[in-house]
């Protein structure tokens, strides 16, 4: 039941990215192979430098695919894997996947701004500031608990065999980007090297004889990943981002590769019930199930990861397709394994049922993340590879990713931070000072401690409900984009409404639950949040009505693939 399971599920992504992708390549979107992109016209060889697709690719799904494709389903199949696989695959092909394309189409046609900058041209001013304030809390939040988890996982107790990889990767990667950039070698042939390399440290560090390099120290971790976090943040893309990423990637394609591999091999069956309508402790499974499911199936930060480094790093717009809707579909692949690790992984019934005997005992980070490792560890395993190889391979690919995740997303609030300082009458960014203000917001939320944690994992709670708000306002601004050029603006209008009400619904029900629990900050948090996000949304709403109002001839005018950009505002 398991393998047929998935082998649907993959004839599907097949069916989505052949026609539908199609589909919103050729008729919404346009997209022209003479446009001039802002890699080219905005090139700086820092931020703005154009990248082959494949290297592109490597770099944007390294970037989307952090900890979330595994934690979300990793809690969410407490209520049984059907409504797990579904969102995860249906969710990802029909509202992630063309999120994340029309981010990034909509941010290479207004020189590579995030959305934040792009809803004040479509929507208005304040929208903007609205958007940048959402972005600003989501970014610092989510990367503060990813510095947490990481320094986690660095601990003697739990994955130390993972940390000298990945260093090594990072140094293996700038000397791939210094040799490439300077021509002394083609990018692929030295990238492929390293992932060799790669490769061969992490057998060694399996090794039970082998040198771990063990610190004590959780905040001293965390302090040397705020430190790495800088330095990615303003070197230039050449330097670390493009060839780490990309590598990382090819170590990606690999896990992901041996995980499936290992999942028919071993052919196993669900552990899980199918559908479990209340389970202990759980919230309901409407509308929880969209939001603790978010980088699987959909992602507000894929939207700002596609309009902010991919955006400004692109070649050629008919590369979008391949890029924004199949690095999403990449990632839902890893969504998946996540659901068939954590349901058809465990070798019985009643250890499922044990693992997920409430919401309480399954929704930790460390246990989310120990049995995904677990399970898709044993699907590697059935390939005849050493237990403890194929766990040090999956800690290195979950590790390597969630860096991956923090070097970007520093960069994104370090432009985030910059669009802001631009509001307020700063033009001139320092890359340096922004992203050392980055870094202070990210540290504030892991190191900050209320209550003995850090506020990060306080607040954590409120990540879920902002990360697929900013979706559905990302798939606002991309509506009301299509809508004033009279293209089809349903296929995001639709997966819009959805998520708005989706996240909106359970912010409600989660503001609720903390007033009754006393906890008032993120209650206060919270209602921040709300407000903010129904003002860019009346905002959107009256954009619209202002467009329905004007002269048919003039606002339906005929869509033009290459677009001229006066400020922020696509004309």
């Amino acid at each position: 039941m398991a393998a047929l399971a998935a082998l649907v599920c993959l004839f599907g992504y097949w069916i989505g990215y052949r026609f539908y992708a199609g589909y919103l390549s050729r008729r919404v979107f346009s997209l022209a192979p003479d446009a001039e992109t802002p890699a080219h016209s905005q090139r700086d060889n820092i931020d703005y430098l154009p990248a082959r697709r494949e290297i592109l690719f490597g770099h944007h799904y390294a970037s989307i695919t952090g900890l979330s494709p595994m934690l979300g389903p990793a809690i969410a199949v407490i209520w049984g894997w059907l409504p797990a696989l579904i969102w995860v695959v249906v969710g990802a092909l029909l509202i992630g996947c063309v999120h994340d394309f029309g981010a990034l189409v909509l941010s290479m046609r207004a020189r590579g701004l995030s959305m934040g900058a792009i809803a004040e041209g479509i929507i208005g001013p304040r929208a903007k500031t609205m958007f940048h304030m959402i972005i600003f809390f989501g970014i610092g939040l989510a990367m503060g608990v990813f510095v947490s988890v990481i320094s986690d996982l660095f601990m003697p107790a739990a994955y130390p065999q993972s940390i000298i990889p990945s260093g090594a990767l990072m140094f293996m990667a700038v000397i791939v980007g210094i040799l490439a950039y300077t021509g002394r070698a083609k990018p692929m042939n030295a990238a492929g090297v390293a992932f060799v390399i790669t490769l061969g440290v992490v057998w060694w560090a399996a090794q039970p004889d082998s040198f771990t390099l063990s610190w004590a120290s959780r905040d001293g971790w965390g302090i040397a990943l705020l430190a790495y976090s800088f330095a990615a943040s303003v070197l230039p893309v050449w330097v670390l981002l493009q060839p780490r990423d990309f590598i990382n990637s090819l170590m990606l394609y690999l896990g992901v590769a041996l995980m499936y591999t290992g999942f028919f091999v071993l052919r196993p069956e669900f552990s899980s019930p199918a559908v479990v309508v209340a389970p202990e402790g759980a919230p309901p499974i409407f509308p929880f199930v969209f939001v603790v499911i978010a980088c699987g199936a959909v992602s507000g930060f894929h939207g700002l990861v596609s309009s902010g480094t991919t955006a400004k790093q692109i070649d050629r717009e008919p590369d979008a397709r391949t890029i924004g809707y199949g690095a999403m579909i990449g990632e839902s692949l890893l969504g998946l394994m996540a659901v068939l690790a954590c349901t058809a992984g465990f070798t019985s019934v009643e250890s499922w049922h044990e693992h997920y005997s409430s919401w309480g005992a399954a929704n930790t980070l460390g246990g989310k993340i120990g049995v995904f490792i677990e399970g898709s560890a044993g699907f590697v395993a059935a390939l005849g590879v050493p237990s403890a190889l194929a766990k040090a391979l999956i800690a290195v690919v979950v590790v390597s990713f969630a860096l991956t995740t923090l070097d970007s997303a520093t960069r994104l609030l370090r432009y985030n931070i910059a669009e802001m300082a631009n509001t307020a009458g700063l033009r001139r960014e320092n890359r340096y000072v922004s992203s050392a203000l980055a870094v202070l917001v990210i540290g504030f939320f892991a190191f900050y401690r209320v209550d003995g944690k850090p506020v990060g994992l306080a607040l954590w709670a409120l990540f879920g409900t902002t990360n697929q708000m900013i979706a559905g306002l990302t798939l606002l601004v991309v509506s009301l984009y299509l809508y004033q050029r009279g293209r089809n603006f349903w296929v995001t209008a639709l997966p819009m409404v959805i998520m708005v009400t989706t996240s909106i619904s359970a912010l409600l029900s989660n503001l609720t639950r903390f007033w009754r629990d006393g906890q008032s900050m993120l209650f206060y948090v919270g209602s921040v949040l709300l407000v903010l996000a129904v003002g860019i949304v009346v905002e959107g709403v009256r954009c619209a009505v202002v467009v329905r109002k004007r002269d048919a001839s003039a606002s339906m005018a005929v869509f033009e693939p290459v677009e001229r950009v006066e400020g922020s505002r696509l004309v």
